[in-house]
């Protein structure tokens, strides 16, 4: 059973009912002196407590979509990352491999043309190597015959550290809110190509070219793009390309579009930082070396670097994100440019989780959409 199949948290919260009604049940006969009575006392306590909170952290995971499976939670996930060979994939010719379609949760109706679709995919960078699963979304304009000979505008959509590229699709609603925005005229039709920064797990690379290891930037800024012009028709000059993220995506959302405004015409963060962490999920990500990791420092960026002309979107709540301040600081030094354009998204209140997030895509993706040609 998967980490996050319903049967475990079942499981788990009947596991917890049992030790429960148990430690009631025979706490008067170990009520008495001696090692193994108060050894079962104590045993039982905690048997009942590590249940309680196994079942809880299942269900939060669940709820945030944090572990996709056991060998995420444990560290142990290899099937991804860096390739060597992607000829040697499944006999795929191309970067990008299809594995599965579905339609858009939520919407009416059963085709493609009405509904839009949503495909599962795995991308290989032609140049780094990197091999990732992802989902994309393609409108219901897409497969209509009227719409037959347009390139759509596209947005490469980041969850947080470690995230599940599928909790963009499940729990964000990513496909379904840009459906609907679409279909009341809110926003143009988009293609989304939802993923999580995570490349080459469990390490946290934070969208950056490490020295000697992936080079998830690259990634980002030219694989990722080239494989996707080269499966789907998308527009393929500058303007026709957006990213967004949440939490650390959002901060790689940024950095992609600061670093590339050739690539990508705007970059919105969601719950963002601004400067690369250094902790034990990333290990050393820039090998000593100054220059990397000044770059990846937006503030630095934004003192020491010539302004990109891109188009920025910052979000945070007054009560309950802890970069509040620093957003604010953000934007006002921003503004200080004379070709980056900035615009946020600031809440009463709201924590950093899904429904915040929620709360802010729609207007994120609007936002988005009005900076996007198609061409």
């Amino acid at each position: 059973m998967g980490l996050t199949s319903n049967k475990v948290l079942v499981l788990g919260i009947a596991l917890a009912i049992v030790l429960f009604v148990g430690t009631v049940w025979l706490w008067p006969r170990l009520a008495r002196h001696g090692w193994r009575p108060v050894s079962g006392r104590v045993g039982l306590l905690l048997a009942t407590q590590l249940a309680l909170l196994a079942s809880l952290g299942i269900a939060v995971n669940q709820a945030f979509g944090f572990y996709a499976g056991w060998a995420d939670l444990f560290g142990r996930e290899t099937g991804q990352g860096v390739v060597v060979d992607h000829t040697a994939r499944r006999g795929a010719s191309g970067p990008i491999e299809v594995l599965a379609t579905a339609r858009v949760q939520g919407a009416s109706g059963s085709w493609p043309r009405t509904t839009g679709q949503i495909q599962k995919v795995d991308i290989v960078g032609r140049t780094t190597r990197i091999a990732t699963p992802a989902y994309v979304y393609l409108p219901p304009e897409y497969f209509q015959s009227r719409y037959r000979t347009r390139a759509f505008p596209a947005a490469v959509v980041l969850t947080g550290y470690p995230g599940t590229a599928q909790a963009l699709v499940d729990k964000l609603h990513y496909p379904r809110t840009a459906q609907q925005l679409a279909k009341d005229g809110r926003m143009q039709p988009m293609i989304l190509v939802m993923l999580r920064p995570t490349v080459a797990p469990p390490r946290d690379t934070e969208c950056v070219d490490v020295p000697g290891g992936p080079r998830a930037e690259t990634f980002f800024a030219k694989d990722l793009p080239d494989a996707v012009l080269a499966h789907y028709r998308v527009g393929g000059k500058p303007g026709s390309w957006g990213i967004i993220g949440d939490s650390t995506g959002g901060y790689c959302a940024l950095k992609l579009a600061m670093h590339h405004p050739d690539v990508f015409a705007a970059g919105a963060g969601l719950s963002p930082y601004y400067k690369a962490p250094i902790d034990p999920t990333t290990g050393d990500l820039f090998r000593g070396k100054e220059g990397l990791k000044n770059r990846a420092d937006l503030w630095w960026c934004l003192k020491h670097l010539s302004a990109p002309d891109t188009s920025l979107l910052v979000s945070s709540s007054k009560v309950g994100e802890s970069n509040y301040k620093a957003t604010l600081g953000f934007i006002a030094r921003v503004r200080a440019t004379d070709l980056t354009r900035i615009s946020s998204i600031i809440l009463d209140s709201g924590g950093h989780n899904f429904n915040t997030w929620r709360r802010e895509i729609p207007a994120a993706l609007q936002w988005m959409s009005g900076r996007l040609s198609d061409h």
